[in-house]
């Protein structure tokens, strides 16, 4: 892998930028109190979750100072507290929210992301409790070296038994999904998904492709955080009839998977 501009990025090196440091001038400027955001918190790139917590009571969390995003509150059955943070898609956008959450208070972080089939495993949406990633993206470079391994690894082995453990008690036979374990692939260029490039991922071993969990597996090991990345595959590359990822726009499957996640990062 290598860098598309001759800048020094060495992904060990002190950064001057500072999330806090942003986040404490949004909070001068707007006038925002310091509290911090849940202790759980939860990427939404398709927003189909976010819009379906709000007609559930969910609402903004009056403390999020970032700039960009709104950050929602909302308390699943058993009592954890939950931030979720719609409609950041992509390698780049994830991890700056993902920065900014933790510079708030976080202390876990879910992402839970659409994907498109590359492995046939059957017809979609399905769940892909995903173990590394393929690094076809910019952004996880900052964090890992360049000539590092080209899956990016989930750091936590133990953490990632904990959740396929959970997952697998989180479907009821009323609610069946089928739940997988393995790798990804993430682009920047989701529609440069040429017929060579999924050959090459397949051949790979790569399940499903997305937009996120190279570079948020490469955040959560430089800054030794715990990240966990589940893709919800629902195409099969757009083809006629896809997309379609369950009741609710698939929010219920995803609160089944929240609750798991909640489950394997308590017991951390």
């Amino acid at each position: 892998m290598t860098l598309p501009t001759n800048l020094p990025h060495d992904h060990t090196a002190p950064t001057v930028f500072n999330p806090a440091h942003l986040l404490r001038e949004a909070r001068r400027q707007r006038n925002l109190p310091g509290h911090p955001v849940p202790a759980l918190c939860v990427l939404d790139p398709d927003g189909d979750l976010a819009r379906h917590l709000r007609t559930q009571g969910a609402r903004p969390n009056p403390a999020w100072a970032c700039y960009h995003t709104e950050l929602l509150d909302f308390t699943l059955p058993g009592g954890t507290r939950i931030g979720v943070l719609p409609n950041a898609v992509g390698a780049p956008f994830a991890v700056l929210v993902a920065e900014q959450l933790f510079a708030s208070g976080a202390k876990s972080l879910l992402s839970i992301t659409s994907s498109g089939q590359v492995a046939d495993l059957g017809p979609p949406p399905y769940v892909v409790l995903i173990d590394s990633a393929l690094r076809d993206e910019g952004t996880s470079t900052h964090y890992l070296p360049t000539d590092a391994p080209a899956f990016a690894p989930n750091p936590s082995p133990a953490l990632l038994a904990r959740m396929a453990h959970a997952l697998a008690q989180a479907f009821p036979p009323e609610h069946p999904v089928t739940v997988h374990q393995g790798p990804t692939w993430t682009t920047d260029a989701p529609y440069r998904e040429t017929q060579a490039a999924i050959d090459a991922a397949r051949a790979q071993g790569v399940l499903a492709v997305e937009m996120e969990a190279a570079a948020l597996y490469a955040f959560a090991t430089h800054h030794h955080v715990p990240v966990l990345c589940v893709a919800h595959v629902t195409n099969a590359m757009g083809q006629h009839g896809d997309f379609e990822k369950g009741e609710a726009g698939g929010a219920h499957t995803a609160l089944r998977i929240i609750e798991a996640a909640a489950a394997a990062f308590q017991t951390a």
